[in-house]
């Protein structure tokens, strides 16, 4: 987990106007490390966080090294600062430039040791945003990485991590009303240099599907909000409406269906769809994954950026995050559901088998009462 800079107590004047203003969150865990440390037994109210929910090196190091030691007396350590000799020579040992003012300055800025619990929570929400903040600028990485050898499964396995997420952080914030967060706005992104390959991939599916109508009816996983532009969209709801009915299918019906659904506008003349349904190479199934798979990394992408949008809103609690997020969520996982449908092999008829019926028993003499009884002598 990344962390900002350590506290630097005499930082240079030229690098004052670099560093960003401390986050609330930054003052809440000054004020959780003060009152442990004026106040050791204060821990045993603080259950729910580890040294990894610190936003700075420097504090999860007094965390950890409060933890580590034996609690001391209140009366002995009300007395001395033998406790506070310990910790600070612990934390040493995880960070450098750690002294004894920077925990008298943490003394000083806890308002109340008593509260400890609630600053704690806060610790633990702002460390849920950061984590679900990872976690989704992953996905939305791992969604557009050229170099991944297998990317729908990477990306999938990076979904599964942010679901396993959302089901823990549910577990640990508790619901309240207007659970859902405001929606974000996204920054717009530069159109993805694969543009003229993804029309290149539908001209060949519809043309593909022109010729091969009898695989249309076995890609139901495959939907027209996959394409990319309306008209190829328009297109394939014509060929699976065709299909679907059991009419002919030839670029002239194709042709006649997008008449009547209004696809030919200026832009798209009668002799360009005949020639882009004629020019088909492959197989529509290998043309159809090909642009599944290319329709959720793109949902995976944005799925990445609008949870990370939810997690730049400070207002944003941490259950409207798992409810923005699980909601964000769900158009992949819908995906996912159809991407596996087209990459498994086609199960068997589920009928059970025909009974054969067994040859008809020859015809023998037919048995009378006289042919079974005693012959008299």
């Amino acid at each position: 987990m990344p962390r900002t800079s350590d506290p630097d107590p005499d930082p240079d004047e030229d690098d004052l106007d670099t560093i960003p203003p401390p986050r609330p969150v930054f003052y809440a865990e000054q004020a959780l490390l003060g009152a442990l440390l004026l106040e050791p037994r204060r821990l045993d109210d603080v259950t729910d966080i580890g040294p990894d929910a610190f936003s700075t090196a420097v504090h999860a190091a007094v965390f950890a090294a409060i933890r580590s030691l034996p609690t001391p007396v209140p009366a002995q350590h009300a007395e001395n600062v033998k406790w506070l000799d310990a910790v600070l020579s612990s934390a040493r040992e995880q960070t450098r430039g750690l002294n004894a003012a920077y925990l008298h300055t943490l003394i000083q800025m806890c308002p109340w040791p008593r509260h400890a619990s609630a600053y704690a929570e806060m610790v633990e929400a702002d460390h849920a945003r950061r984590t679900l903040r990872t976690h989704a600028q992953r996905l939305a990485q791992t969604a557009t990485d050229p170099t991944l050898p297998h990317p729908v499964e990477t990306a999938l396995a990076e979904a599964a991590a942010l679901s396993g997420l959302l089901e823990a952080l549910s577990a640990r914030f508790r619901p309240h009303p207007n659970s859902l967060p405001r929606t974000p706005s996204l920054a717009p992104v530069n159109a993805p240099q694969v543009h003229e390959e993804a029309m290149d991939e539908e001209r060949l599916l519809l043309a593909t599907a022109t010729a091969h109508p009898a695989e249309v009816e076995q890609m139901r996983w495959l939907t027209a909000d996959d394409l990319t532009l309306p008209l190829h969209a328009g297109l394939w709801r014509c060929l699976t409406s065709l299909s679907r009915r059991a009419a002919p299918v030839d670029p002239v019906t194709v042709l006649w269906e997008a008449q009547r659904n209004g696809l030919l506008t200026a832009g798209a003349e009668p002799a360009d769809i005949i020639s882009l349904l004629t020019a088909g190479a492959g197989s529509p199934q290998y043309w159809g994954e090909r642009i599944l798979q290319r329709a959720l990394l793109a949902t995976a992408h944005e799925t990445g950026r609008r949870i990370e949008a939810y997690t730049d809103d400070p207002a944003t609690t941490p259950y409207q995050l798992v409810t923005g997020s699980r909601r964000a969520l769900a158009d992949l996982n819908a995906l996912r559901t159809r991407w596996h449908h087209s990459t498994s092999p086609t199960p068997p008829s589920s009928r059970p088998p025909r009974p054969q019926l067994s040859a008809p028993p020859r015809a023998g003499p037919p048995r009378t009462a006289m042919a079974t009884s005693r012959i008299p002598r």
